[in-house]
């Protein structure tokens, strides 16, 4: 028999929250900055994790990684911001059977321009409707769930 004791209530109700809220939230932010800036979400993802990345690149699979996305759909991303100018693909020279992506000055100038965009979505459909101890709790909680799966940390 499951164990429905209040914690595990507790822990399945902020499950659901939190799939309910991203479910509503995504769509309504990604429409606002390709609105605004003219750019998919998730090419400004993808923008948003090369110019983080030494050398303003990243293997196609650690890329993927990075934006949550499936290897495929991160190749055809990838290959639609290259038409586009934003990205290069290369061989790694390190690794002949890696892919790199890298940032064009292009997509530089794509991302910082979008920056600010993507900061005010954010704000404006979630974080103005939180209270700064709600926000803080959020990026407590999940940063220490983050970190438990990804291996960085082993105590939850």
């Amino acid at each position: 028999m499951a164990d429905v004791s209040g914690s595990n209530r507790r822990a399945a109700a902020a499950w659901e929250a939190l799939l309910r809220a991203h479910a509503a939230l995504v769509p309504v932010i990604a429409a606002q900055v390709e609105k605004e800036s003219g750019l998919p979400l998730s090419w400004y993802d993808v923008l948003l994790e090369l110019s983080r990345a030494p050398g303003s690149r990243l293997r196609m699979q650690d890329l993927g990684e990075c934006v949550v996305l499936s290897r495929s759909r991160v190749s055809r991303i990838v290959d639609e911001m290259v038409a586009e100018g934003l990205v290069t693909k290369s061989v790694d020279a390190n690794d002949r059977r890696a892919i790199l992506a890298t940032l064009t000055a292009k997509g530089r100038r794509a991302q910082r321009r979008t920056a600010p965009l993507y900061l005010d979505a954010i704000n404006r459909h979630f974080g103005q409707h939180l209270r700064g101890s709600e926000l803080q709790g959020i990026v407590e909680g999940l940063g220490r769930l983050v970190g438990v799966y990804d291996g960085r940390d082993t105590q939850t």
